[in-house]
């Protein structure tokens, strides 16, 4: 097993940045997954670690060594591509087992290893077939054996599962997710995939623009976004947002009239705009007349995924989308939804970071008899 430290990492092509300036940390046996839309510097930043990149500037640490200068071959990171590169006149037998055999190793070893390593991931049957006549899904098993067969300190993954249909992706999932827990080699994994990188990651680090926007577990990253595009990056379907600004009572007026949420107070001058938002499952659908923390929702489509029902409309002016699973019994129209307090975020609309509202402070005084006892202080939101 290995750690990694990348400390103000940059990568420039020419004037363009790619990598702006990124400081990450990844523990020894630590299953590291970076999330970023196309073009935000992920597959860069993993390029960096195995050596296929140079740094433009910053530095890149592999157990506390200092890594810019070393060869890839000799950095202790074996790498698993998109495209498998899988030598096609090779069986996959001899795919294994190629890096051994210019290591010099010896025939018996190599056949030892890579039957070892075959058993492990299901391809003994499968060592005298060449790549053309395997699944996609072989082939992919056949590239991470070849990583394997290396014992390396670190697994890199360039999207490995890109090119493989849904059914074949939720398999290699829990394949790769099952291969970490049995030889709990550090690995970092570069996705797209906001699924596979919910389910695979330990720790889960959200890229946009060459930075790093989130790093965390994937269940804080989801819950707890501390930027507008992090938010809407991960769910599906994605955050609804809500245009508000703040009056001159600290609370945020949506369609300038509406103050679904009295209880949310925030710390700002009036006039500040922020967007609300909630996840469309933190909806719940309810009946007009309109209430005091109620929102009329107009239904323009309903979305049937057999689990569950997407209802598509609008509330205040603003596109959004309520998910409730198909058990629900629906309210009779006009519909209206209500969203509780604690499942709303705030973002400021001048740069997208987070806000959090001001906590609300109660005073509670509790008597036992005729004696009463000290006040105490509750803070809730």
């Amino acid at each position: 097993m290995a750690s990694i430290e990348i400390r103000s990492v940059r990568k420039l092509y020419g004037k363009t940045p790619a990598v702006r300036g990124v400081d990450l940390s990844v523990e020894d046996g630590e299953f590291v997954v970076v999330l970023g839309p196309s073009g935000c510097g992920k597959s860069t930043l993993l390029r960096m670690i195995a050596g296929l990149e140079d740094v433009s500037a910053g530095e890149i640490a592999i157990d506390g060594r200092i890594v810019n200068d070393v060869e890839p071959a000799h950095r202790g990171c074996a790498m698993v591509f998109q495209n498998y590169a899988l030598y096609p006149h090779m069986t996959v037998a001899q795919n294994i087992g190629y890096a051994l055999k210019v290591s010099g190793v010896s025939r018996q070893q190599r056949e030892q290893r890579v039957e070892r390593i075959a058993a492990t991931l299901g391809l003994e049957n499968l060592l005298a077939r060449k790549p053309s006549e395997l699944s996609g899904g072989q082939r992919q098993r056949v590239a991470m054996g070849r990583a394997m067969v290396r014992s390396p300190g670190i697994f890199l993954f360039d999207e490995p599962l890109s090119n493989l249909d849904a059914k074949l992706r939720i398999q290699m999932r829990i394949e790769i997710k099952r291969l970490h827990r049995e030889l709990r080699t550090t690995s970092v994994f570069v996705t797209h995939d906001q699924v596979e990188a919910m389910t695979l990651a330990d720790k889960l680090i959200v890229m946009n623009d060459g930075l790093i926007e989130q790093a965390g577990s994937p269940s804080q990253v989801f819950r707890q976004p501390q930027s507008r595009f992090v938010a809407n990056f991960l769910g599906s379907p994605p955050m609804n947002f809500l245009p508000a600004i703040v009056d001159g009572n600290g609370r945020a007026r949506v369609a300038g009239d509406l103050v679904p949420w009295s209880r949310l107070v925030w710390d700002l001058p009036a006039g500040t705009k922020l967007d609300l938002a909630f996840r469309p499952a933190a909806a719940q659908l309810a009946s007009g007349p309109i209430q005091p923390g109620m929102l009329p929702f107009a239904v323009e489509m309903v979305e049937d995924l057999g689990s569950e029902f997407h209802f598509h409309g609008t509330t205040a002016g603003t596109s959004i989308a309520v998910a409730t699973p198909v058990t629900t019994e629906l309210p009779p129209e006009p519909f209206a939804i209500t969203v509780p307090g604690e499942a709303v975020h705030a973002f400021l609309a001048s740069d997208g970071s987070r806000v959090e509202p001001r906590p609300i402070s109660i005073k509670v005084t509790e008597t036992s008899g005729a004696d009463a006892c000290p006040e105490k202080s509750l803070s809730f939101i």
